[in-house]
């Protein structure tokens, strides 16, 4: 067991703190923001809602591995070290990973600090939150999406008699044991969570289209190469390569590979609604569930930055690079490729942070 990480926590009254920067978030996103803030000499907080270091790793289920081996899932500085055992590491690994990260860098991170909103304030922008105000020059936000998870407005879902779950709230097959489960998505996690409950359960693996699983021999390393690759065909005004997504949906992660090639993941498209008793597709046929998994993605969350009114058509913030268009001393970090190529992973976050805390840099200079 690695020791706990020493907790910055001040006593703060209204109005009393100040900093240079506030980063909001205190997981891979805002740890990356922080070592390159620390190497530029900018003086900052990283205020996390959590209570402990992992982010959201620490609230992933049980079997999650990552799509990478561990040096290819490294934050800036510090390379992840190897599980034993492990080809790909566990999310156990990476949370001891990010709360080592933390330790060695001796990042200032607040917690549990829940920031509810971000405000101008002449010069300053006022950052509140659950335990007082701070007041910074910029603020970084790294939220991430995990916190919220969305769920589409598929027809009868009210109605159905089961348990319906998001993938944020599964842990284990073993909690579904006997049961017939209902798996909703096709990308990484939908087919993780199939492959996991294939074994266990009587499984309905459903996708909006064909799943597309990637040649096994392709993994994150291949993934960052393509999203980095993509970046610069479009910064150099050539042909959209397309990035990760020519290549395929599903990382064909060992797990995933072996219940493909068992014949136990096989997907259904999707249903049309649910009814009281499970799911029911456009020619009548019915699938009856005791449980429905809708493994449908996330948005970012980012309900901290409403009171500077940055959403614009559809509710996205408009960004150059990092930057937001409209409120040059705020910086989205972490949150996919419209901050940065691969940015919500560990390996590609550290450009994107780099660049962050350089505007950030140039800002306050």
């Amino acid at each position: 067991m690695l020791p706990a990480v020493r907790q910055h926590r001040p006593d703060l009254v209204t109005g009393g703190g100040r900093t240079q920067v506030v980063v909001i978030g205190g997981g891979q996103a805002g740890l990356a923001a922080g070592y390159h803030l620390r190497r530029l000499g900018v003086d900052f907080v990283i205020l996390d809602a959590q209570s402990t270091p992992g982010g959201a790793w620490r609230h992933a289920w049980d079997s999650l591995h990552l799509f990478s081996p561990a040096a290819y899932s490294s934050l800036p500085g510090r390379p992840m070290p190897l599980q034993a055992g492990q080809t790909y590491p566990d999310a156990g690994h990476v949370v001891d990973y990010l709360t080592e990260y933390e330790r060695r860098y001796d990042l200032p991170v607040h917690r549990p600090v829940r920031v509810t909103g971000v405000h101008r304030d002449g010069a300053f922008l006022r950052v509140e939150t659950d335990v007082g105000l701070w007041r910074a020059r910029a603020v970084i936000s790294a939220t991430g999406t995990w916190w919220r998870p969305f769920l589409p407005a598929v027809p009868g879902r009210a109605d159905f008699r089961g348990r319906q779950l998001h993938t944020v709230d599964y842990r284990s097959p073993h909690d579904f044991a006997g049961q017939r489960i209902v798996v909703v998505g096709g990308g990484n996690s939908g087919a993780q969570i199939a492959a996991d409950l294939a074994y266990e359960t009587e499984l309905t693996w459903v996708t909006q289209r064909p799943p597309r699983f990637l040649a096994d021999d392709i993994d994150g390393r291949a993934l960052f190469d393509a999203a980095t690759a993509r970046r610069r065909a479009l910064e150099e005004g050539r042909t959209d390569t397309g990035g990760v997504a020519s290549l395929g949906d599903i990382v064909a992660v060992p797990p995933v590979r072996e219940a493909r090639d068992a014949g136990r993941l096989k997907a259904a498209p999707m249903f049309v609604r649910l009814d009281r008793d499970g799911v029911v597709w456009a020619d009548g046929t019915r699938a009856p569930a005791d449980a429905v998994i809708w493994c449908t993605g996330f948005r970012p969350a980012l309900s901290h930055l409403a009171p500077l009114g940055l959403r614009g058509i559809r509710g996205h913030i408009a960004t150059e690079g990092t930057r937001a268009v409209d409120e040059p001393r705020v910086q989205l970090l972490g949150y996919g490729d419209w901050t940065g190529p691969a940015s919500a992973t560990l390996i590609g976050v550290g450009r994107p942070a780099r660049e962050a805390a350089r505007n950030i840099a140039g800002l306050l200079a």
